[in-house]
């Protein structure tokens, strides 16, 4: 302890695990090494992307003399709030006709979280959130830090590496009336499991009829299927019975803009007089939070959502990100059942999105990790973002040593 400092009392705090995997990652000498930890797309030759569409928009904000660097509002880009609510909710949405939704730009999808719980903490009678088990490992301490309490439901089935649906059902059955709930839009993180459209129709049904609050985080859309409306299928099937709900969005992952941190909550209210008044108490969270947002991601956004030709050619830049996972997961798929390893691995093609939930435990990780150089989170999820035809082959070798020396 260091008795000349006032600081000389605090502990060294661990890692971020997910975050610490790319630490250790970059630690490793060896050339085989694999990094299938962190939530970012790369190409075939495992290099980050930056879309062709968001070069152009960001050129053409360059040579724009009209684009200055003053302050945003409050509540951030208008342009931008305006054309995320169009996107998740869809053009025709009633909700958005008659002025009920309330969109605020927020700093990418965490800050999003944050706001949203800040103010249910402050503004929203029942304080308890319900999380799926498991979840995002930010989403308990978001939610715990803005001072909701956390409380988990049954969502992953280890024995199907599927989903549980009738332990989620009974968990949201017994969740008291009012309660918050988290649920991911699409391509849940980290299982990659997702309810299909009849049992997102039962989830509704059931939180409706028991007054539950849904929270969206949506921080997928587009990456997960490939197609923007499939994956705001869920958000839309909520909005469309007039009932109230929130979502958080996030670029990060389909427009590639994680650094430039552009999301935006969205709340979904009864009346427009509703709507209008949340926005005003919204906007009491973030002024001594962060003032407002920054410029540069949502002009980005704004200037590919609201022209049609970049739009067009960004859904086609999306698409092939979505088709480069999904043939990813077919490779693996096809090299560990040529291989022979032993178990079901079918799970890898069923599930959806940048994760697949391995169903590797712990040991395997650590052996897999030492042996071969491959690093990932030790609860056995990949990124299969961070795959490449040319690295399938020694992941399977890997994985398939794993399982038979710890089967």
């Amino acid at each position: 302890m260091d008795s000349d400092s006032v600081f000389g009392a605090i502990v060294r705090a661990p890692e971020d695990p997910i975050l610490g995997v790319t630490v250790a990652y970059n630690k490793d000498p060896s050339p085989n090494k694999l990094n299938l930890g962190v939530g970012a797309y790369r190409t075939e030759e495992g290099k980050p992307v930056v879309l062709s569409v968001v070069r152009k928009a960001e050129q053409l904000l360059v040579n724009d003399q009209s684009q200055i660097k003053e302050y945003l509002p409050i509540v951030g880009l208008a342009d931008f709030n305006k054309l995320s609510a169009k996107l998740i909710f869809g053009a025709d949405s009633p909700a958005i006709q008659q002025n009920r939704v309330v969109t605020v730009q927020c700093l990418s999808g965490t800050g999003s979280l944050r706001v949203g719980a800040e103010f249910l903490a402050r503004h929203y009678h029942e304080l308890t959130i319900y999380i799926p088990q498991p979840t995002w490992g930010n989403h308990p301490k978001i939610f715990t830090l803005a001072g909701l309490s956390v409380k988990t439901y049954r969502y992953y089935d280890p024995a199907t590496r599927g989903l549980n649906f009738q332990g989620l059902l009974e968990d949201l059955g017994a969740a008291p009336s009012g309660a918050i709930v988290l649920l991911h839009a699409c391509a849940h993180n980290p299982t990659g499991v997702d309810p299909t459209l009849e049992q997102w129709e039962q989830i509704r049904q059931l939180m409706r009829s028991k007054g539950l609050l849904p929270f969206f985080d949506s921080a997928y859309q587009g990456f997960a299927s490939g197609s923007l409306d499939a994956d705001a299928q869920s958000v839309r099937t909520f909005v469309a019975d007039g009932g109230e709900c929130l979502v958080a969005q996030s670029y990060a992952k389909n427009m590639g803009l994680y650094g430039e941190r552009v999301g935006a909550l969205s709340i979904v209210c009864k009346t427009e007089d509703v709507a209008s008044r949340v926005e005003s108490q919204l906007k009491l969270v973030i002024r001594p939070m962060y003032s407002n947002p920054p410029i540069h991601g949502a002009s980005i956004v704004a200037t590919i959502l609201k022209d049609s030709n970049m739009y067009n050619e960004w859904t086609v830049e999306l698409k092939a990100m979505a088709d480069r996972i999904i043939s990813m997961r077919q490779q693996l798929y096809d090299a560990l059942s040529a291989k022979g390893t032993p178990g079901d691995w079918s799970h890898i093609i069923k599930q959806i999105g940048m994760f697949t939930f391995t169903g590797l435990n712990s040991e395997q990780v650590a052996f897999m990790t030492k042996e071969y150089h491959i690093y990932m989170t030790s609860d056995g999820r990949i990124s299969m973002a961070g795959l490449s035809s040319k690295t399938v082959p020694h992941l399977t070798d890997a994985i398939h040593a794993a399982v038979t020396r710890f089967g």
